[in-house]
């Protein structure tokens, strides 16, 4: 196995891996009761997590119905090419055997991330953040 290679691996694991995933979404429809486990905030707390409706977002994202995904979790639908880009730099770092360098895992970029995230997850347990819930 040549370096460029085995630098390749992990990134390509991980994307093998999450479109492993969401093919397995697209098939079994997480709205159907008993094919996923509930969220564990939401059953522990009442409340949403950020996370909440991300599969059914995936879900209908695999059918191209953007709109239903937006209503489903509109952060990951927004966050979503974000990440896909993110992968694809990532893997053409390593194919180049650099280091990935990008504006997005600067530590200003990653904690605006989360505290869009803890925002987002506050706001739509609020009555004026309603339609931002699943």
């Amino acid at each position: 196995m040549t370096s460029r290679t085995a630098a390749v691996t992990l990134p390509a694991s991980v994307g093998g891996l999450l479109a492993a995933a969401a093919a397995f979404v697209a098939v079994v429809d997480p709205s159907r009761p008993g094919h996923y486990p509930p969220c564990p905030f939401l059953l522990v707390s009442g409340f949403y997590c950020p996370g909440c409706g991300g599969l059914r977002a995936v879900h209908a994202l695999t059918r191209l119905d953007v709109g239903g995904a937006l209503s489903f979790n509109p952060l990951f639908v927004a966050v979503a090419p974000f990440l896909v880009y993110l992968w694809a730099k990532w893997l053409s770092s390593a194919w180049r055997g650099r280091p990935l360098r990008t504006r997005l895992t600067a530590p200003v970029a990653v904690w605006s991330f989360v505290a869009l995230a803890l925002l987002f997850g506050v706001v739509r347990n609020t009555p004026y953040g309603a339609f931002l819930a699943p």
